[in-house]
């Protein structure tokens, strides 16, 4: 230990790890606040006989707003402590869901979970937290992004206890009761124990003693006007509105639904929902072998296993045969579990700097669009034709235009794999 109290490189268990671990936990905690709503879902429409596609829209209007305010959050992030920063959003986001309990009109859930829930979520989101997690570590980016990412797995397990809450308490309880965990967790985990950067604590990233040279400092210091001028920008941003928007949240939102309309219990339903949270955590941990054989060598085959595997969906029309829904969560989780995290590493290996908050916070504006469009057309395509035919071919279609985009963008041929 240092003069001034810091622990010398080399020391102990490098503080990369206790940054990635309170980023898990944020994390699992935030985004299940927004992967419940697949659960919510059916039971508000119920409560209130809303349709699908409009009740849908609290939903959406609460991924474009997370997404609107993610450039925000990440500039705040590169210009002020985190400690501030990420404890806020928990705070506002755990306040904003507990407030759906006093919902009794639509406008009223557009107020507390599109609007308040989703600005504390970007403020204690991916962006920030990327964009911090990114700066502990280079060489085991794809790693680290991988099991970052598995908190977001972890988040979608919390279906079946989000589903015993509403069946024990009722729904409004239960959101009140989902509001608490990130005021009591989130809020002291990121106060204390939250830095920007390893010069922060005097160490080097990745727990190196002594610095060595790396692609990117050699590489362009960007910035966001200079990012926007490249066609690798808007690829990224493109991936983003069909990967994490379209497809995710769309299979996030009505894959519940979809069960239960076949015949399986709510319960049921909620399990399988679980059952790809777990498979999605495997995927996402899968995410290190790019940092081994190059990002598009993983994410391409990832976005065709996840397309493949919607076909399953066609043929599932009762609950009949069991086997097939595991079969599809397992390998969409798989699929689309291990394609996000590398995603995520390849902006990281384009544009990583000190304006990377602002950067990777202006692609995530992609994802809101697509998660913003997603749901309620699905709702929307259900309510007309009573079915999910044509949603399932907008997530193929959507699946096998990420992969070939990622083939484009080739950033293996940008930055040399570590050997």
């Amino acid at each position: 230990m240092n003069k001034r109290g810091r622990v010398k490189s080399g020391q102990g268990i490098f503080y990369g790890w206790v940054v990635l671990t309170v980023a898990f936990i944020t994390v699992v905690l935030g985004y299940a606040i927004r992967n419940s709503f697949a659960v919510f879902y059916p039971t508000i429409v119920e409560e209130f006989v809303w349709g699908r596609g409009s009740t849908a829209l609290m939903f959406s209007l609460s991924v474009i707003v997370y997404g609107l305010a993610s450039p925000l959050a990440g500039t705040m992030v590169d210009r002020f402590k985190p400690r501030l920063i990420l404890p806020l959003g928990g705070l506002i986001a755990g306040v904003g869901v507990a407030l759906c309990s006093l919902a009794t009109s639509q406008w009223h859930f557009f107020i507390f979970y599109g609007f308040i829930t989703a600005i504390g979520l970007s403020l204690a989101g991916w962006t920030p937290l990327t964009a911090i997690v990114s700066n502990w570590f280079v060489k085991k980016r794809g790693l680290v992004m991988g099991i970052m990412a598995a908190g977001f797995g972890g988040s979608l397990i919390s279906a079946p206890l989000a589903q015993l809450l509403i069946s024990s308490f009722g729904w409004q309880k239960a959101y009140i009761i989902v509001g608490i965990f990130p005021i009591v967790i989130i809020v002291p985990l990121c106060s204390l124990l939250i830095r920007r950067t390893p010069r922060d604590k005097g160490l080097l990233p990745d727990g190196e003693t002594k610095k060595s040279p790396r692609p990117q400092d050699q590489a362009t210091s960007w910035t966001l006007s200079r990012a926007i001028k490249t066609y690798q920008f808007w690829l990224l941003f493109t991936i983003a509105f069909f990967l994490l928007g379209l497809t995710e949240q769309i299979a996030i939102a009505h894959q519940v639904y979809f069960f239960r309309d076949v015949g399986y219990e709510p319960m049921t339903a909620a399990n399988i929902y679980s059952v790809f949270g777990i498979a999605f955590i495997i995927g996402t941990l899968c995410s290190f072998l790019s940092d081994r054989f190059g990002r598009e060598r993983i994410f391409i085959p990832s976005c065709l296993l996840s397309a493949a595997t919607v076909s399953l969906l066609f043929l599932i029309q009762d609950a009949s045969h069991p086997w097939m829904p595991v079969l599809f969560a397992v390998c969409f989780g798989l699929g689309v579990g291990a394609a996000g995290p590398v995603f995520y590493s390849a902006v990281a290996d384009l544009f990583h700097g000190k304006h990377f908050g602002s950067i990777l916070g202006t692609i995530t504006i992609g994802f809101s669009l697509g998660g913003a469009l997603g749901p309620p057309l699905a709702g929307y395509l259900h309510d007309i034709t009573k079915n999910y035919f044509l949603t399932f071919l907008i997530i193929m279609g959507s699946l096998i235009a990420t992969a070939v985009l990622m083939w484009l963008i080739a950033p293996g041929k940008i930055r040399p794999i570590q050997r």
